[in-house]
């Protein structure tokens, strides 16, 4: 409930522009039925990964509804929008190493599932 209200004005950049709650929910299926995650906590963190990025969501707010270490997964798996996207994209290699189990199982996922929907949209395409 928490993401979809974050969430509830934003559109993926598919050509149906989906509801942007999917991916969240697509990244924590991938870690549950295909990785075999059991963990609640990682689960949720894979639920909440963008909250922190893409809304007004702050880690307090987090932190105070989902415990410390769910809040400190998903500021782990959190880009800072305010550099250039060349900086974050090696920040994420350089700090890959260091993630803990759970924020790397979410960023895995994450890729995954952006992967897929690119795939889909070439297939639907045919660019």
């Amino acid at each position: 409930e928490f993401v979809a209200d974050k969430h509830r004005n934003q559109r993926r950049k598919d050509q149906a522009r989906t509801p942007y709650i999917n991916h969240p929910l697509a990244v924590a299926r991938v870690l549950a039925e295909e990785g075999g995650v059991k963990d609640a906590e990682i689960l949720a963190a894979a639920v909440l990964h963008d909250t922190l990025e893409d809304t007004r969501a702050t880690l307090k707010e987090l932190q105070k509804a989902f415990g410390r270490r769910v809040a400190s997964m998903v500021a782990e798996v959190t880009d800072d929008k305010t550099l250039p996207k060349q900086v974050r994209k090696q920040r994420q290699i350089d700090h890959g190493p260091r993630k803990s189990k759970g924020a790397a199982l979410i960023k895995v996922a994450d890729k995954i599932c952006n992967l897929r929907d690119l795939g889909s949209h070439r297939q639907r395409t045919g660019r």
